[in-house]
């Protein structure tokens, strides 16, 4: 004996099955666009050709990866790039987020608002900006150093002055977004324990350390993490201002992964680099997690 329709659409919506019914447009465009191309990928690095052509060739990319000087050398610039601007930017975010939290400052949604206007400028749009702004000729910031008595920078035609100009784009670009998570986290904070602080005594650089920085701890490794995350897929910025150069010292590892994908079609290569890149991403993020999340 057959179910009605009506019979069967009862036996599906039970009480047990209908939230695997509401997550399943979920998981149905997770597993399509997301764990497809992740594993699609995965297979891919282990191919050399593309195409019809493409064969499979085991750990081989793997191994052509770790002997590639190419690939060390924009590993070297991420991290140079990494080490660099990810302090300089999260601590000029956090005395910014400081300075806006103080009750002194005249205005302060318009300078929030302010502070937060680069971020929502377009990666490219601010590349592009920048490439004007340090033109070695015509320059903005070659004119005001000549005010100065300051001969012009090759500011992207120099390698160490190149870094430089990447570093000053990206911080640029997030330090207000990071200022205002921290100003976000310095407003949670109870007033009561600054209260507490100063009965016993402690100063303004003393609460700082002993209330502000330990209240704040969630948000800088929240900051810490995901800055460390875009550096090292750090992309935009390079290839709009230097196009890696010059002499490939601002090659970041996803610009080569760019490279040997869409200009030189390798993509059991790239797909190699980019699986290298997020085994470190994965890494670097497990231990800035062990090193500065909670102690129990």
């Amino acid at each position: 004996m057959s179910l009605a329709p009506s019979d069967r659409r009862r036996g599906l919506l039970t009480r047990g099955s209908f939230p695997y019914l509401l997550i399943m447009p979920a998981v149905l465009g997770f597993a399509v666009f997301k764990a497809y191309p992740i594993a699609a990928s995965f297979w891919i690095s282990l191919t050399t050709g593309s195409g019809d052509a493409a064969r499979f060739s085991g750990l081989a990319n793997y191994e052509r990866l770790l002997a590639d000087p190419l690939f060390w050398t924009a590993l070297r610039n991420t991290a140079l790039i990494l080490v660099v601007q990810v302090p300089l930017m999260l601590g000029l975010a956090l005395l910014v987020a400081l300075g806006l939290n103080s009750s002194k400052v005249l205005l302060r949604p318009l300078w929030r608002l302010g502070v937060f206007m680069p971020s929502l400028t377009g990666l490219v749009a601010a590349g592009v900006m920048f490439s004007v702004i340090l033109n070695r000729d015509a320059g903005l910031l070659n004119w005001i150093l000549s005010l100065c008595g300051v001969d012009p920078v090759n500011w992207l035609g120099s390698p160490f002055w190149a870094r430089v100009g990447v570093v000053l784009v990206i911080t640029w670009h997030y330090t207000g977004y990071n200022a205002v998570m921290y100003l976000a986290g310095l407003q949670g904070i109870p007033k009561e324990l600054y209260e507490a602080a100063m009965v016993d005594g402690a100063g303004p650089v003393r609460r700082f350390f002993a209330v502000t920085l330990p209240q704040l701890r969630p948000i800088l490794l929240l900051t810490v993490v995901l800055s460390t995350i875009g550096t090292l897929q750090l992309f935009d910025e390079p290839y709009v201002l230097t196009g890696g150069g010059p002499d490939n010292s601002t090659l970041t590892v996803t610009m080569y992964l760019y490279n040997n994908g869409f200009k030189y079609f390798d993509f059991g290569y790239a797909s190699a680099l980019a699986y290298a890149l997020a085994l470190i991403v994965s890494v670097l993020g497990i231990l800035q997690v062990r090193l500065m999340g909670e102690r129990r």
